[in-house]
């Protein structure tokens, strides 16, 4: 590639090695590295099929990238740009997957507060959620429990600032769901668990 550079387009030959492969390497990491985080999130989210392919890619690029790392050991500007483009592809990666939103959370909320407001908004939403009654150390407290898509996330997490302010919550992700089939056909079946009584 460098002799059809340099020797078809006329490039001169300072120009490629100190602008234009440092430029490509950065690039191709950049590319590598955003595969292999959305790699892992997606072998994280049991996504079988398409996480192989992407591991493909990840490797073939980073082949064509540290070929020419070792072609050009002497150019300090190609070991530069392969860290720099390692960073900027972390960022980049995971800048993707929190567009894409994929996967579900499992969303806690403690209040101090009966959460009867919140839990009858979530029951016009059709969320699938269990309400229990608990102990925390300073008195009674009420934990809300619910599972979600991710694209769902700032919608519920609104809907928890509006009706209780004072809340304290954590969101985790989850691999799989028992019922995830159950869910892809109607996403967001309500499921209501207080004390012994469960209603589905």
């Amino acid at each position: 590639m460098d002799t059809f550079l340099t020797e078809s387009l006329g490039i001169p030959s300072s120009v490629y090695q100190y602008f234009i492969l440092p430029l490509l390497i950065f690039l191709a990491r950049v590319s590598d590295v955003s595969i292999g985080t959305m790699r892992v999130i997606f072998v994280m989210s049991g996504k079988k099929k398409i996480a192989p392919v992407m591991g493909f890619l990840e490797s073939f690029i980073w082949l064509l990238a540290i070929r020419q790392i070792f072609q050009n050991v002497d150019n300090i500007l190609t070991y530069v740009a392969y860290a720099g483009g390692y960073g900027t592809g972390t960022f980049v990666g995971m800048y993707i997957e929190e567009k894409l939103a994929l996967g579900r959370v499992v969303v806690r909320v403690i209040t101090k507060t009966t959460s009867e407001n919140l839990v009858n908004h979530l029951k016009q939403k059709e969320y699938r959620f269990a309400n229990l009654d608990a102990e925390g150390n300073e008195g009674k407290v009420n934990v809300l429990f619910t599972v979600v898509k991710r694209e769902h996330l700032p919608d519920l997490l609104r809907m928890i600032k509006e009706y209780n302010p004072q809340a304290f919550y954590t969101i985790e992700g989850i691999k799989r769901a028992s019922d995830e089939q159950r869910a892809e056909t109607k996403d967001r079946l309500s499921v209501l668990y207080k004390g012994s009584k469960i209603r589905v």
